[in-house]
């Protein structure tokens, strides 16, 4: 069953004289070991945590993020703790999640999040990994211009 969260929508930030859009858009996030469990058989698709919600994009930070509420409604474990740096220059050791699925603008991809906040934070492995690009002036992502129907990854 999927349980749908949206309860926010995009809000300008006053940026020195401009006004710059904060990105949030719509993500799928899914238990990606009960997903794992459901292709080989052991539980039904339909058995499967997921849940539907907006995300804030944040470019500057690294890995994606989730409240503990998440992490608690996906039913994701724990698979260790991580040193979380803030801009502010305050650090804090947080959880470190089991694999999350996220799909993101019709694109998918699968990491560990940090644990911490009270919102879903899309970081810049997420957008790596999916090769989608932050436009800041029209507070959308969009797939990368090279790109344009399937994320590329570079090898060398």
């Amino acid at each position: 069953m999927v349980k749908r969260v949206i309860d926010s929508q995009i809000t300008p930030v006053l940026d020195g004289s401009k006004f710059v859009g904060e990105i949030r858009v719509e993500v799928k996030l899914s238990n990606a070991i009960d997903e794992g469990i459901a292709r080989r058989g052991g539980i039904a698709e339909s058995e499967v945590r997921k849940i539907e919600t907006l995300a804030l994009v944040d470019t500057g930070a690294v890995r994606c993020c989730i409240p503990v509420q998440i992490a608690e409604q996906l039913g994701i474990g724990y698979t260790g703790k991580s040193v979380a740096a803030y801009a502010d220059g305050r650090q804090e050791i947080i959880n470190v999640t089991e694999p999350i699925h996220f799909e993101i603008a019709g694109r998918s991809t699968t990491e560990q999040a940090l644990v911490l906040g009270d919102e879903i934070l899309i970081g810049q492995t997420a957008l790596e990994t999916t090769d989608l690009w932050a436009d800041c002036r029209g507070q959308r992502l969009v797939p990368n211009p090279a790109h344009p129907d399937q994320p590329v990854f570079s090898i060398k």
